[in-house]
């Protein structure tokens, strides 16, 4: 067993921003805890302080039992990381170690075939051995079956970028879950998950005896496997945690608790020192003529300022303030037409008729075809006559039949992936005041107002590709708000986003005049639609007036 713990661990940007102040929790021996907060609170961060990724500026990070950490992006790093390299990159260090160089010696032999290469190569196999590189491809093996149906031997070379990102997760987290680290520090594990494999991950997270700490916005997975909530509060010189003892289900009471106390403490101080400071004043003012008063003036002071000294009671934490318009207009009364449509490989023919103003989720399984169709129609549908987007490449989609977009239709969407190189190394500000194919530059006040409606203004300066996963999704919800579109295509729009900023997307939606189409695994976000498109894993498409989230045969 083991456990991870910050004492009084402060943190300090680059750029001198305070963002941890005073941080101090424990998770203990097979509990799992989970970690929530606003996007951007350092909830990522908090992670690498515990796995030894970052340095803290002061304080203490302690830990037993090793660690196994899974971080947000997995397939990110490199674009020719391979089933391999990512399962090696999870393993025990020197495992870890032990891979790279035996990797190594492997090129350098094929390189130059002499004595010096082959005598590298057989330390390098011994050492691969005594590190336990063997055994754990016996692990690695038994991960690749579970989460892809192949064993580690026929993919171990396939690259990640061939996989759907709830299979590069299923496979990072049977890795770890079978692994031997005791601890486990989880970054949005459940992010492009479908609600089989949630569900599989639920499982998993309470039978295991492991330690975990875990990052998610998901309140089905916070109601079902969290006991303990760690919560990263907003404070005015540097985020701070509050510790929940319970599970999500009192969450909200205890949380509602805390702010009135807290409300309440900090109000009677404001009041103390305020009687404390009229009292100085009027003693100060009597003892100018009447010197039998200076003592007790004396006193007033010394009062007033151990009072201070002492300092006020913990800040009410700062609430968080998200606004979003997703105004929209209207179009004609049919939305979307698919007559016939099948996409290659995925999908038998089906047809679906979405009309103007309708909310539809589309439900099913990874790999069943449910992006290529929301690409299909940010496209334009079988025309392809949508404007280009300036957000994200929109790869051709093969299909038979046809799919067209009724009059008026402008299609607008929200990527799933968070990978956007033509914005890296861009500032938030750059990227509005310069404007896109389909929206106008901005001035700088006014980019800076609409950052702030979206809560990430404190960023503006910051270049895109620094953000949390949840600031890159609220930004980029926020470029297609300013598109102006009447056809919202969302691609698991609430993976990343943080509680409150999900609840502030369903809201703007129930204002939004057009028509929404959302593929998600949310169950609670999906429960808002009136409709759902479901895509079996056999291949059939059909209608329901009710989510269906297991897989029909």
């Amino acid at each position: 067993m083991g456990h991870v713990e910050l004492q009084k661990v402060h943190y300090v940007l680059p750029d001198g921003l305070v963002l941890l102040d005073d941080v101090s929790f424990r998770v203990g021996d097979g509990v799992k805890a989970a970690l929530i907060g606003a996007n951007g609170a350092g909830k990522t961060t908090l992670l690498r302080l515990l796995s030894g990724g970052l340095a803290p500026t002061d304080g203490t990070v302690t830990s037993t039992g090793g660690l196994g950490v899974m971080p947000q992006f997995i397939g990110h790093a490199r674009e020719d990381s391979t089933v391999h390299s990512l399962l090696v990159s999870l393993s025990p260090p020197r495992v870890h170690a032990a891979a790279e160089r035996l990797e190594q010696a492997e090129n350098e032999l094929i390189e130059r075939d002499d004595d010096a290469s082959q005598m590298s190569y057989a330390n390098a196999l011994t050492e691969y051995t005594d590190a336990g590189g063997y055994d754990a491809e016996v692990v690695w093996d038994l991960c690749c079956t579970a989460a892809l149906g192949h064993p580690y031997d026929s993919i171990k070379f396939r690259e990640l970028r061939h996989l759907s990102g709830g299979q590069q997760k299923r496979l990072a987290l049977e890795q770890l879950l079978r692994g031997p680290d005791q601890v486990l520090l989880l970054d949005e594990p459940d992010n492009y998950l479908d609600v089989p494999g949630k569900e599989w991950l639920e499982q998993r997270l309470l039978q295991t005896p492991k330690t975990v700490l875990f990052v998610t916005h998901d309140r089905e997975l916070l109601h079902r496997t969290a006991e303990r909530i760690v919560t990263l509060e907003l404070g005015a010189v540097g985020n701070h945690v509050w510790v929940h003892g319970g599970g999500f289900a009192t969450y909200d009471e205890a949380r509602d608790e805390r702010m009135s106390r807290l409300d309440e403490l900090r109000r009677r101080w404001e009041e103390d020192r305020a009687k404390l400071v009229r009292l100085v004043n009027d003693l100060k003012q009597k003892a100018t003529y009447n010197d039998g008063m200076a003592a007790r003036y004396q006193a007033a002071r010394t009062r007033l300022r151990r009072f201070e000294e002492a300092g006020p009671p913990e800040e009410v934490p700062r609430k968080q303030r998200m606004r979003m318009r997703l105004r929209g207009n209207r179009s004609g009364k049919r939305a979307v037409i698919c007559e016939n449509l099948a996409l290659d490989g995925l999908t038998k023919p089906f047809d679906a008729e979405f009309r103007y103003g309708e909310r539809i989720a589309v439900l099913g399984a990874n790999g069943t075809g449910k992006s290529h169709f929301l690409r299909l129609l940010a496209r334009g549908g079988s025309d392809g006559q949508q404007e280009p987007f300036d957000q994200h490449a929109l790869a051709p989609v093969s299909h038979t039949g046809v799919v067209r977009l009724g009059a008026r239709v402008t299609a607008g969407m929200f990527a799933q992936t968070h990978e956007h190189p033509e914005f890296n190394g861009r500032t938030l500000l750059e990227l509005l005041t310069a404007g896109g194919q389909r929206r106008s530059g901005m001035p700088r006040e006014e980019a800076s107002r609409a950052l702030a409606r979206y809560d990430i203004v404190h960023a503006a300066q910051r270049p895109f590709d620094t953000l949390s996963g949840g600031q890159q999704a609220r930004f980029q919800i926020l470029l297609v708000e300013l598109e102006g579109a009447n056809l919202l295509l969302l691609d698991e729009p609430t993976d990343n986003l943080d509680l409150l900023s999900a609840e502030a997307l369903q809201d703007g939606l129930e204002g939004f005049v057009g028509t929404v189409v959302a593929v998600t695994h949310d169950r609670w976000f999906a429960r808002s639609f009136d409709r759902f498109l479901i895509f079996h894993d056999d291949g059939r498409v059909r209608e329901s007036s009710e989510p269906i989230w297991e897989t029909e045969t």
